[in-house]
């Protein structure tokens, strides 16, 4: 990519970029929320088109009106978020609008064609399967041989690692040094510092849409890129934190026996008992799709018990609805900002304000306070460090990192008694990443509790007072933070109850 510039209103996305991305290597593209990274790679993928500039493949410039052009031309993307239909099976979305599917072919036909891709790229898949059944990292291989069999010399894979558990991420990385033996090349973008430094062979940095630097991988360390994302040094260790009284410290939440179902009728959780006390996180550590979202929603009033208690305060707060368990100073940042976390359509202003329209000084009587609701808006975008042209900017023009800071300091905005935070850190920069921990650990300094889900088990052990692990619905056990470690924890999650010899 040679020079390319892109604007859009307001912004300018990516400056005279040049970048050399090379035959069989994996070369990581490294940068803040709102950095340019995924604009440059939809110019390169066909999606947008570029003001100046120009991409060569193999020496010779091309031009791409569309996605298709550039698959044409050897490159595709496996997104963040999966472009499976998920009521399909995987033989299915392999086929799918593929040029290559016969128009008339039989579900055995389809199998069996699913099984020698499979066996082409060493990838294990099941063809009959239903992708919407399939875990994260299920799904991403089917995504990866749907890109490679369309023939990509060129793999790019946007934030491959950040719903994987940490078995799949090694599985991935598998696949992906395969595939730089076999002399393509991976764009491998990712917030991860120490997997980037694993994978990579190069890397790029971008910086308010210019290259900062390109540097060798083995010639770098996590500090180092650290600085070039975000122009100055950021702190990894532990945050010192406010060690309340014992008796300032009193319980803010408790579940007794709580049991609830997916809308499909399956179990979702078995008899949790849990409590957390003011000044307190608690985190929740687990592998995905073990009841974390579901745990997280039923205390936020998002879903339904089927028996059990909740109590707030001392008060049962059982069956009611997400607005009144807001107003009883409950902040809630879901696990899925594109489905619960916020409407994409509506400016940031009343995204900002989503959870306090009703109160003063936004409404007053029946009335609604555009301008209060303004002013409300560009406080929280100047708090979150939301890069932002102003508020009235739909939301679902900022960069996902944007989003999920704007959300997650609404939510701390209301959390006078409690903050529910799934997974806030997922896809961030390292610059968000602590400015949103210094974020949640205020909340807690300053008296309220904390509920923290993460996949992470190193940011699990640095921010927890104590670690609940959740296997199949049930809680395995609960660490203090001075019992906790990584082995452990690894040992519970797989089932392996505290009181079994650990």
């Amino acid at each position: 990519m040679r020079r390319v510039t892109k604007t859009f209103p307001g912004v300018l996305a990516n400056d005279d970029v040049s970048i050399e991305f090379r035959k069989g290597e994996i070369h990581a593209l490294l940068g803040e929320n709102g950095a340019g990274k995924s604009t440059l790679m939809n110019i390169l993928t066909g999606v947008y088109r570029q003001d100046s500039g120009e991409i060569l493949v193999h020496g010779k410039s091309v031009t791409f009106a569309s996605a298709a052009d550039a698959i044409v031309a050897g490159i595709g993307m496996v997104h963040q978020h999966f472009k499976l239909v998920k009521a399909f099976t995987v033989a299915q979305n392999l086929h799918l609008g593929w040029e290559r599917t016969p128009r008339r072919i039989s579900h055995d036909q389809m199998n069996r064609s699913a099984l020698e891709l499979s066996g082409k790229f060493g990838l294990d898949m099941k063809p009959d399967a239903c992708v919407g059944e399939l875990s994260a990292g299920a799904q991403q291989r089917v995504e990866i041989v749907r890109v490679l069999a369309r023939g990509s010399q060129v793999l790019i894979v946007d934030e491959p690692t950040a719903v994987l558990t940490p078995y799949e991420v090694d599985n991935l990385f598998r696949v992906l040094r395969r595939l730089k033996e076999s002399g393509r090349t991976v764009i491998f973008i990712s917030h991860k510092l120490e997997e980037v430094l694993n994978i990579s062979d190069r890397v790029t940095v971008l910086r308010r849409g210019k290259v900062v630097a390109t540097r060798d991988s083995n010639a770098m360390d996590a500090r180092k890129l650290a600085n070039l994302m975000v122009g100055r040094d950021v702190i990894f260790d532990r945050m010192p934190r406010y060690d309340a009284p014992a008796e300032d410290k009193y319980e803010v939440l408790r579940l007794d026996d709580v049991n609830a179902a997916h809308a499909s009728g399956a179990k979702a959780l078995s008899d949790v008992n849990l409590s957390v006390a003011s000044y307190e996180i608690l985190g929740i550590a687990g592998v995905a799709g073990n009841g974390q979202r579901v745990l997280t929603e039923v205390i936020a009033g998002v879903h339904g018990v089927t028996s059990g208690t909740i109590s707030l305060g001392g008060r049962d707060i059982t069956g009611l609805t997400a607005g009144a368990v807001a107003e009883s100073g409950v902040g809630h940042i879901p696990e899925d900002r594109l489905k619960s976390g916020f409407a994409g359509d509506l400016p940031v202003s009343t995204n900002s304000v989503l959870r306090v329209y009703r109160q003063e000084p936004i409404s007053a009587g029946i009335w609604y306070r555009h301008d209060q609701a303004v002013e409300f808006a560009e406080k929280i975008v100047k708090e979150a460090d939301v890069s932002t042209p102003d508020v009235h900017t739909p939301l679902r023009n900022l960069s996902g990192g944007n989003q999920q800071r704007l959300i997650a300091r609404r939510e701390c905005a209301i959390s006078d008694r409690l903050l529910i935070a799934a997974y806030p850190m997922r896809g961030l920069d390292v610059g968000a990443v602590e400015r949103l921990r210094k974020m949640i650990m205020g909340r807690r300094d300053a008296g309220a509790a904390v509920i923290l889900v993460s996949e992470e088990l190193d940011e699990l052990l640095e921010m927890s007072d104590r670690i609940a692990v959740l296997s199949q619905g049930r809680i395995v056990g609960v660490l203090d933070i001075a019992d906790a470690s990584l082995e452990r924890i690894g040992m519970m999650m797989g089932g392996r109850k505290l009181e079994a010899g650990l």
